[in-house]
Parts: structure tokens; C-alpha cells; sequence
């Protein structure tokens, strides 16, 4: 008895010294993150420090249908059209604390007067008083189909824009969802929250839903977490019956797996609780200028919180859906994903996803790099490696390759490999564009002459040339800008491929429900 004890006395000591030291590391990490952020970030703007209070708030808003969620995103918008005007007035911040009120207040002015919030600035005018912040509905005068599109992290309805006007053409009402948190200002990315986003998708699938008639299909699609998202309701609605389970799942670069050190989002900002205005800058993990009218610059430590979390979840729900069988009821998931991908990594989709998938009828589409020999000094060899290993493994969906149609020529093809049949190669007219060495997370849902997001030369609208057709050099610093963020493709060469594919998805199902 004495021995066992005694045993149990050191367990106990063993497990409160390792608790004491996953505090101490915890502590350490925080502190650490504190002293960058408080050192190294650049100044806060009012729109970084100033939050709307009218958000949709799943707790205080359970009850809201659908067109009561519209009516509170109007107050929220007419909240920030006040809030911005005052800021127009002020021509300048008048809290710069700590620093001489003039020069502060210049800054100020400076910053807000290139930024989004600006409604008679350059970037309004660009986007044409950017109306895609916000929900929209195209609605075809008889509609054959219904659909529900989410944007992603830090993003815009306007992401979403391209693929709801391909389906729209097709004859489907598209209704694309702004999620809470997002459109307004980068400050609401403190307080946001994944179950907000959650019941949102909720709100807007009941709706649409709701709207189908007999022998239409129901889409849902999504952008980065937006994938997450309309990937992780087509799981619910498997055993919840109160939910309509879609007939197809369309993802663009969708967040499947973070990297582990994502996890220490959970912790980082832990000093930002303290009320210390100097400390307010530990909610970030980055601020920059906010230059783009559909997209948050800055990053919030919440917001890589919040899609972890919704990542996680939607992890386990795949392996639990695989365990009880339910995957085989999945509607078909279609994917258009680059093979490199800095945002959300590409190797998620093909290890959480579809290597769970059983039927040819879910289909990945795997943007290559481009293969141009004179590139291959610069490319790195494991952007090559997802897809040799994915085409030599045993698999139960199709796979598209679409890549280089010969080692010295831009020129790109499909090459779809189906279960059980022989490999398929088709060319297309579409080429490498001269110095492009790879698409990316942000540049798949966006068209090449976008005006907003558009690389082509001429891109843009007023005059004004496109946020993606910047080809700045200079030496850093020169600008406010970072100018490494200018190389970042913003839009997609190979557009016109997801937009035939989407269409003939669509007469595909079409068909197939007239017959």
C-alpha cells in the first residue's frame, strides 16, 4: 500500500512539473510574440483598433432566417459608411498616443486617404464603390439550379464573383454568402468567430435550399475556407436530416490542413487581454496597408485561431464519416487546386480529402508548375513531388493534371486519369503566359483581365490599372508596400478551363435530371 502511494505521489509530482512547464513555454512563446509585435509592427491604424458593433453574432441572432440576416448586414454596412465618414472628417487620428500629434496626424490622414475606407479614393473608384463586399444573388428569370458560394479568410463575396456568373449563365440562382467578420474592416478579424461562420452557412443553405424545385440541383461551393466551410455542411447534412444535402461540392483552393504551427494561434496573443493600448498591436500577426477594396492586408491572430479550428473539425468529421460508411453518400466533390500553394499548402486536399474518396465522380484538378526547361534552375524539386506521388498511388477519384503538353513548350494540357481506365490527354488553348512560374492560393478564382485582381496588361476600369497588374521594382522600402507581394500572381491564366468545366458540371447534371 505504501509503495503504491508512493507511486502515485511521483505521478502526481511528474504531471504537475510537465503542466508547469507547458505553462512556462506557453508564457515564453506569448512573450516573445509580445515583444516582436509591439517592436516590429508598423503603427495601428483606426481600422485595425475600432470594431462595428452590429456584426451577425450567432448567440445573440439564433433566431434570424435568412432575409433577417441581409437586414442586420445593412445596418452593419450603413454603420460603416458612418464610421468612415467620421474618420473623412477627422482628416486624421486624434488618438496617437505617445507621439507628436501633428506628424501622427499627417500619417494618419496619409494612410487613410490610399486606403479602401477612402469612399472617394482611387481604389473605390477602381472597384467601382466595391458592392461585392457584401452578399449578393444572381437570379436568372426561371432558374434550372441553385447554388451557395463562400468566400475565404480575410476575402470578399468578390471572390466569388467569376464562378457565381458561370453558373449564373447557365441558368442557376447563385446566392455568394460574406461571412462575419469580413468586407467591412480588418478589426472585426479580432473578434470573429468559426461558429459564426458556421450558422451563417446555415442560414444561407436553409434559404437556397429552400428555393429548389423538384428535379433542380443544389450546389455549394467554396474558396479557401469557404471550402471549408460548404465541405464541412455537405458532412453535416449526411446525419442531419434537417439539412439538404447537395448534389455537388465545388472547392477552389480550399483549406484542408494547416501546419502545426498554426496551433500556437491559440496562444501568441495572450498578452492582448491586458488593457494596455501599447499591447493592442498583439492581435496581429501582420499589419500592412489596406490597398485592396475586396481583402484584408493585415492578418489578425484570431483569424489563424478561427481556420484552424474549423480545419481541425472538419478533419475529424471526414475521418468519422469514413469510420461509419457515410462518405459513400457524399455528393461528388470537385477541386481545383495548385500544386503550390503558400497559403494553404496542396498536400490537405489530396491526404484528408480524396484520399477518403471512393468514386470517379469526385474529381481533382491539380494545377502544375510550369515545366519549361529554362525554369527548372529556379523551381524548387518538391513542387514537382504531390504530383508524381499522386499519379503513381492507387486511387478511387479522377485525377486532372493540367501541365506543360511537352517539356520545351508553354502550351498546357489535361491529362485525366480515372480509375480503371487508360490515362487521357487533351490539348488546350491555353498557354503559359511569358515569365510565369506557377498559379497560387489567391489566383485560381479570378480571370486574367479581372479589373480588379487582373495580371493582362490593361487590366483595371477608369484608368486605373488592376491590383494584379503592378510590376513595380524598386528597392524595399521605397514604397509602402511590400514589394515581393506585387510578384504574387492575383489572377488565373487558366481561367476559362474552370469555367467550362463548371459549365459542363452543370448541363452534365441538367441532363441527367431531364432523362
Amino acid at each position: 500500500m505504501g509503495a503504491a502511494g508512493s507511486a502515485s505521489r511521483r505521478v502526481l509530482r511528474l504531471g504537475l512539473r510537465l503542466v508547469l512547464l507547458a505553462l512556462a513555454l506557453a508564457l515564453t512563446l506569448a512573450l516573445g510574440f509580445t515583444l516582436y509585435a509591439v517592436g516590429a509592427l508598423p503603427p495601428l491604424q483606426r481600422w485595425h483598433t475600432e470594431r462595428l458593433r452590429g456584426e451577425f453574432d450567432a448567440r445573440r441572432h439564433a433566431e434570424l432566417d435568412f432575409a433577417g440576416y441581409l437586414r442586420l448586414e445593412a445596418r452593419l454596412f450603413d454603420e460603416l459608411a458612418a464610421t468612415t465618414a467620421a474618420w473623412a472628417r477627422d482628416g486624421g487620428d486624434p488618438s496617437c498616443l505617445g507621439q507628436e500629434r501633428a506628424p501622427c496626424r499627417a500619417e494618419a490622414a496619409e494612410a487613410f486617404r490610399h486606403s479602401r475606407f477612402n469612399a472617394d479614393g482611387w481604389l473605390q473608384r477602381l472597384a467601382h464603390g466595391a458592392p461585392y463586399n457584401r452578399t449578393f444573388r444572381l437570379s436568372p428569370p426561371r432558374a434550372v439550379g441553385h447554388a451557395l458560394l463562400v468566400h475565404g479568410l480575410t476575402d470578399s463575396p468578390y471572390s466569388m464573383r467569376a464562378l457565381a456568373e458561370t453558373l449564373h449563365a447557365r441558368g442557376f440562382d447563385v446566392t455568394v454568402l460574406r461571412l462575419p467578420g469580413h468586407g467591412t474592416l480588418p478589426s472585426m478579424m479580432t473578434s470573429m468567430d468559426a461558429a459564426d461562420w458556421t450558422a451563417a452557412v446555415r442560414i444561407a443553405a436553409r434559404d437556397v435550399s429552400s428555393r429548389v424545385a423538384a428535379g433542380q440541383p443544389f450546389y455549394v461551393g467554396g474558396y479557401s475556407s469557404g471550402g471549408t466551410l460548404v465541405l464541412q455542411y455537405a458532412l453535416d447534412a449526411l446525419q442531419d436530416p434537417e439539412l439538404r444535402r447537395p448534389d455537388r461540392v465545388l472547392l477552389v483552393s480550399p483549406a484542408i490542413e494547416l501546419t502545426p504551427v498554426a496551433m500556437l494561434a491559440e496562444i501568441i496573443d495572450l498578452f492582448s487581454v491586458l488593457p494596455i493600448p501599447l499591447l493592442d498591436k498583439v492581435r496581429w500577426q501582420a499589419v500592412a496597408p489596406e490597398f485592396d477594396p475586396y481583402k484584408y492586408n493585415s492578418f489578425a491572430v484570431n483569424a489563424s485561431r478561427q481556420i484552424n479550428r474549423a480545419t481541425r473539425g472538419l478533419q475529424r468529421s471526414l475521418q468519422d464519416a469514413q469510420r461509419a460508411g457515410r462518405l459513400a453518400q457524399l455528393a461528388p466533390v470537385v477541386t481545383w487546386q495548385s500544386v503550390v500553394d503558400s497559403t494553404v499548402g496542396s498536400a490537405g486536399v489530396v491526404d484528408q480529402v480524396y484520399a477518403r474518396l471512393d468514386a470517379p465522380a469526385h474529381r481533382l484538378v491539380l494545377f502544375d508548375l510550369n515545366r519549361l526547361p529554362e525554369l527548372a534552375g529556379v523551381e524548387r524539386p518538391e513542387a514537382h513531388a504531390l504530383i508524381e506521388r499522386v499519379e503513381g498511388a492507387a486511387r478511387g477519384y479522377t485525377l486532372d493534371v493540367v501541365s506543360n503538353a511537352a517539356s520545351r513548350q508553354p502550351r498546357i494540357e489535361l491529362r485525366r486519369l480515372t480509375p480503371g481506365e487508360a490515362a487521357q490527354q487533351r490539348p488546350l488553348e491555353l498557354d503559359w503566359p511569358a515569365g510565369l512560374v506557377s498559379l497560387g492560393h489567391v489566383a485560381l478564382p479570378f480571370p486574367a483581365d479581372d479589373p480588379v485582381y487582373g495580371f493582362v496588361r490593361g487590366s483595371g476600369r477608369d484608368g486605373i490599372p488592376s491590383i494584379g497588374s503592378w510590376l513595380l521594382r524598386g528597392e524595399n522600402g521605397a514604397i509602402t508596400i511590400s514589394l515581393g507581394s506585387l510578384t504574387r500572381l492575383r489572377s488565373n491564366p487558366f481561367w476559362p478551363l474552370i469555367d467550362a468545366d463548371v459549365r459542363g458540371l452543370a448541363e452534365q447534371d441538367l441532363a441527367a435530371r431531364r432523362r
